[in-house]
Parts: structure tokens; sequence; C-alpha cells
């Protein structure tokens, strides 16, 4: 321990831990005594909650046109995102338990205020990204099921602010059960369309085989980091660090390593259904579509016309436009909570819960209601595919940070990763951001070309 201006902080922090975001949750679920799955159970939720974020509407953009144009080749992107995914969700979630700090409030003790700035206006910039794919899939699964048109659909989803409120103020397993039931709905849905498309199952195990031609290939390099961007999402990093402090574990050694343990057990089957959900929409693109010979199917309403009578089985776009909405409106759950939790973590401040979610969507809202109005379907499906390159190049941001603050025994005492997690998180951190440099030298030589 050490004293800086008369306050006493913890060793390898400059400050005290100030009071943590999302206050009004903050170790509200007791966790339960005994057997070790009822421990499990007591800390299963986070990790759902932040799954969720890996099969938005961004996904499914990226999956269709990755699945339509290059069959099953991009099932190995969609797994080594996951396990990237696995990795890092992991060491947010260590992060928050041991040191009772999210990612956010971590950088904020760690770094300078200008530096600080910067990383919570790209941090901004990634919600809105992800907000702006929420808001285009929710609006077109209204549109497909109820006929609503996109700008209408657009302005109604601004409105479901008041919802996550609700679901707050009714205690935080609510919301986790919500979420849960979501993803069972997609996961139904989802399943449904697979045993209907009748896939190549060879295919299947050849695409999830990594190959090196991908590189080569700007406009498959371009899609496969837009399908990175939409599976490990930055702010997902800041939002995991934070919710799994509504555990209320004992603050010991021993309490925190059982939490970090049980957590990152909750998050790894987690992710690991997300990965099945990610798959399923490639590979029921690919089985429909690419085989089809329809490679050019990116957008979500033309996935949904074609769906039915390319397969002959009635319901199958039904089924498809339930899951796309049930997938919005999950993650616009998710959104509203991270988005709290970086402005209060970087800045210190704290504002009412709807008027930051009213901000992040009027960031996203212009830019989706505009290329509705103007554009119409073509110009959303480009828009969504965009937002997942941006989400990927803005996530070297988060990732540099957590993996040196994970990595340092000052801040992390016992906790600290290992060497050889160390070596493997860098590794993956150093690897994000080389495939992203490389897709803006893809992309820059194509507009030159």
């Amino acid at each position: 321990m050490s004293a800086v201006n008369g306050a006493v902080t913890e060793q390898g922090w400059r400050q005290p831990r100030v009071a943590p975001s999302l206050v009004e949750v903050y170790r509200t679920i007791p966790v339960a005594q005994g057997a070790w799955w009822r421990k499990a159970l007591a800390f299963s939720g986070p990790g759902y909650l932040v799954a969720v974020g890996y099969m938005d509407p961004g996904n499914w953009a990226t999956d269709l046109a990755g699945g339509s144009r290059f069959g099953y080749a991009l099932l190995s992107v969609v797994l080594v995102s996951n396990l990237m995914a696995i990795l890092l969700q992991g060491l947010a979630a260590k992060l928050g338990i041991v040191t009772g700090r999210d990612l956010a409030q971590a950088c904020r003790d760690h770094y300078s205020r200008p530096v600080n700035l910067a990383l919570w206006i790209v941090c901004e910039l990634a919600i809105a990204a992800c907000d702006l794919a929420e808001v285009i899939g929710s609006a077109i699964g209204l549109n497909l099921l109820f006929g609503i048109p996109l700008p209408w659909g657009i302005v109604i989803t601004a409105l479901d602010v008041l919802i996550v409120l609700y679901l707050q103020n009714k205690g935080f397993r609510l919301l986790e059960a919500l979420v849960l039931a979501l993803i069972t709905t997609i996961a139904g849905c989802f399943l449904f369309e697979i045993l209907i498309s009748g896939p190549s199952w060879p295919g299947i195990a050849a695409g999830f085989v990594p190959h090196a031609s991908l590189l080569g290939d700007r406009d498959q390099l371009y899609i496969a980091m837009g399908i990175l961007g939409a599976t490990v999402m930055p702010h997902n990093l800041y939002l995991h660090s934070s919710i799994v402090q509504t555990r209320a574990y004992d603050e010991t050694a021993a309490g925190r390593r059982t939490a970090v343990r049980f957590a990152f057990l909750d998050s790894t089957i987690a992710l690991t259904i997300a990965l099945g959900i990610n798959a399923a929409i490639l590979i029921v693109a690919a089985a429909t579509f690419h085989v089809s010979g329809h490679t050019e199917v990116a957008e979500i309403q033309e996935a949904y016309r074609l769906l039915t009578p390319l397969l002959g089985v009635g319901g199958a776009s039904m089924v498809f436009a339930l899951a796309l909405l049930a997938s919005g409106q999950n993650s616009t759950l998710t959104g509203t909570l991270a988005g709290q939790i970086v402005m209060e973590g970087f800045l210190n401040i704290r504002i009412r819960p709807w008027l930051r979610r009213l901000i992040t969507r009027a960031i996203a809202i212009v830019p989706a209601a505009l290329t509705a109005i103007f554009f119409g379907e073509s110009g959303t499906a480009k828009l969504l595919i965009l937002s997942q390159v941006i989400l990927s190049v803005q996530l070297s941001f988060a990732v540099f940070p957590l993996v040196r603050f994970t990595s340092e025994r000052a801040k992390m005492g016992e906790f600290v990763n290992p060497a050889w997690l160390k070596a493997l998180a860098y590794a993956v951190a150093v690897a994000i951001a080389v495939l992203n440099s490389w897709l803006l030298v893809q992309v820059v030589r194509g507009r030159a070309g």
C-alpha cells in the first residue's frame, strides 16, 4: 500500500479505487456456498451478456457476406476470432475481479489525461459503430416481420432505452434472464435453419481449417476483418470487467481465485454458444446461397427474400427475421451498459442512464436514418459491414492496455499472467494489430487501383 495526497492506494495504482461503474447493481448478487455447481450458477450470467455482442446484427451482415461469397472458407476466421474472444474476455474478467476496477477505470489511473481522452473517444466511436448495427438490424427485423418502413423502424429502436431502464430497476438477474431467453430464441431459430438447409458436413469441417490464401485476397480479407471486428468487440472488454463485479464474492485471495475461475467458465460456455450461432449463420448462407450461385448476398433483406424459395420450406424467412429482431434487441441491452461503464470509467462522470443512452442512440440513428432514406437496403447492408470493420480497427486500443495491466505484477499481484499466458496474449494483440494494418493497406491499394 502507498499514500498519494493522504489517500491510501493499492500497490501498482496511482489513485485509490473510486465508486464502481453500475453502482446500482454492484455486489448485489450473492455467491452460493457448497457444491461447485451452485457456485457456477451464481457466477453464470455476465458471460451471456458479453456473448450477446458476438451475435449482433453486425455479425449477420459479415457472416452472410462471407458465406454467400466464399462458402465455408471463412469458418476458420469465425473459430479463431472466437478463441481470441475467450482469451481476452477471460483477462477482462480477471482484471475486474482482482483489482476492483473495470478496464476504463484502470486506463484512467494508468495513463495521462490526454491519452485517456483519446482512448475514450476511440471507445465511444466503437460503441457508436456497434449501436449503428443494432439500430439497423432491429429496424430491418421490424420491417421484415411487420412491414414497418426502415426509417420508422430506426426511430422506434430509439425508445428501447425505456426497456433497459425498467429491467435495471428490477434487478440484474432479470436482465440476465431476458438476455439468455433471447439467446435461446436465436439459437433455436438457426438450429431450424441448419436442419432444413442441408449443409455439406465435409465442407464445414474443411472450412474450420485456417488457410494462408486469405491474406492475398483483399475482398476475402475485408470480410474476414469484419468478422473479427464483429466477434471480438472492444467495448465488451470494458463491459465484462465491470459486470463481473455484480457478484458478492469474498475479497480475499481465495475468494478472488474462485471468482476468476467461475467467471472464466461462464464466459467460455457463453462464447462457445456464440461461436455456434455465428458459424450457423455463415453455414446457412453457404448452404443456401453459395451453392445455388447467389454469391453476392450481403443484404439481410435479400437473404430473407431468398430463404423460403431456395429451401422450399414455408416459414424459413420468418424464422430468420425473428432471430434477427431478437439479436438486435439483445445487443441493445448490453450496449446500454457498456456506454455507461465507458463514460463513467474514463471520465468519472455520472449521468443518468437514460440520458447516456439517448446520446448514444442519437449518434447512431442519424447516419442510419440518412442511409435508409437516401440509399435504401443496399446502403444499410454496406453500412453494417463497414461498422464492423471500424470495430476491428479500434480493437487494439482496448486489447493492448488490457494485456499490459493483467501482465503487471504490481497491479495484479499473485494473479499476474504467467509467462506463457502473457506471451499468448501479446501474440493475439499483435496479430490483431497486424491484420488490421494489412487490411488498411489492401483497401488503400484497391482505391488507388
